[in-house]
Formats: structure tokens, C-alpha cells, sequence
């Protein structure tokens, strides 16, 4: 399959074909600039909800040492809420605006993930008329006289290949979507830990380790975040 071959299959759908390259461009796009970012944010979120739980009572300088330390993190907005609010709200009222902060950075994790979706159910679509555009060509062979079956057959056979191009790119497009929106779950579930360890640790009580022993709130997520990347 050459490259005059793939101009002749793009020319026979009308220029379909040139659609769908392009939308498996965006599509790809999308999906590299996904995965990295979330697959990145699970990582160091993982990392920080564990050290984060190691920690005893946090005060409002506990708060913002570990703010700093989040970086670019979602749980950043979570730790600045806190530490804003740190010695002033408590309890109910601050998981309402603990949950606000989550309602928030929510849009930012499914970013874009929109076209991936528009994508997966346009490509098939404009595959199945790229298809029918094909047909056009093909059957329109039985009108010349002297016409010669294998021309048909053929030009069906050509005019395929946009449904089968469709086809694939939905095929990808679906299981990447898939597969970030499970990401983007983790990483709310991540929150929703944050928010909670956060409550507990700032409603005034002290925390305990397994042995009894009072924990302290020593920062360490900022040197753990730096080793984790």
C-alpha cells in the first residue's frame, strides 16, 4: 500500500478519508496529553495521601508547608482551603468547603476528554458516509457501457476502507476514554481521602499510630514529592 494507493482511497470517499486522518490526529493528541497528566497526578497523589496520613494534628503552618509541597497537585486547593480556614471553621463546615474546592478542580481532571468522546462517536459515522460516497463510484461504473465486473468489485472494495478507518479510530478512541475516566476517578477518590484525613486531623483531637503513640504533624510529603517526580 503505497502513498498514491492512500490518495486514490482518499480521493474515491471525496476527501473523507483526509477527515478521519485528521481527526485520528486530534484523537491521539488527546490522548497522549491525558495519560500523561493523569497518569502523572495518580503517581504523586498516591505518594502524598500516604504520607499524608502519617501525620498527626496539623495547624495552619502544617497546612501551608504541605500546600507548598502539593505543587501543581489537586490536593494543593484542598490543603490551601484548609489552611485558610485553619482555627476558623470546623467540622460540617469545613467539609462543605473542602467539597466546594473538590466541585472545582473537578473540571481540570476531565479536560478535553469531551473530544475524545465526540470523536469516538463522529468517526464511525463519517466511516459509514465516506462508505456510501464510495458505493456512489463504484456502482456508477455500471453505466459506462462495456463496463467490466471486476471494476465493481473492486471500487467496493476501496470504498471500505473509510468504514474500516472509522472503525478503528472509535475502537482506540473508546478504550482510552474508558480508561482516563477510571483515572479520573481515582484521583477524586484520592481527594475525598485527602479531605477526610484533613477533617481529622483539624478537629482539635489528637491522632494515634497503631501503638498508641501521638503522631506529630513533621512535614516530609515535599521531600517524598520531589523523590517520586
Amino acid at each position: 500500500m503505497n502513498t498514491a494507493y492512500l490518495i486514490h482511497l482518499a480521493n474515491y470517499s471525496d476527501g473523507v478519508l483526509y477527515v478521519l486522518a485528521g481527526l485520528l490526529v486530534i484523537a491521539l493528541g488527546v490522548i497522549v496529553d491525558r495519560f500523561w497528566y493523569l497518569r502523572r497526578t495518580i503517581l504523586r497523589g498516591t505518594v502524598f495521601v500516604r504520607e499524608l496520613a502519617q501525620h498527626g494534628r496539623l495547624d495552619r503552618d502544617a497546612l501551608q508547608t504541605l500546600a507548598d509541597g502539593a505543587g501543581d497537585l489537586p490536593e494543593a486547593a484542598l490543603l490551601k482551603t484548609a489552611a485558610d480556614h485553619s482555627g476558623y471553621v470546623q467540622g460540617d463546615p469545613l467539609a462543605s468547603r473542602l467539597e466546594e474546592s473538590i466541585l472545582v478542580m473537578a473540571p481540570q481532571l476531565d479536560r478535553r476528554l469531551w473530544i475524545l468522546d465526540t470523536i469516538v462517536t463522529l468517526a464511525p459515522l463519517l466511516g459509514l458516509f465516506g462508505t456510501i460516497i464510495g458505493m456512489f463510484h463504484a456502482f456508477s461504473v455500471l453505466a459506462a457501457p462495456g463496463h467490466a465486473p471486476t471494476a465493481v468489485t473492486g471500487g467496493v472494495a476501496d470504498a471500505l476502507v473509510a468504514t474500516a478507518t472509522g472503525l478503528f479510530i472509535a475502537m482506540t478512541g473508546l478504550v482510552a476514554f474508558n480508561a482516563f475516566n477510571n483515572q479520573v476517578r481515582q484521583i477524586l477518590l484520592q481527594l475525598d481521602s485527602v479531605k477526610t484525613m484533613l477533617l481529622n486531623r483539624m478537629d482539635g483531637h489528637p491522632i494515634t499510630d497503631g501503638e498508641g503513640n501521638i503522631q506529630t504533624a513533621i512535614p516530609k510529603i515535599a521531600a517524598a514529592m520531589a523523590r517520586a517526580g
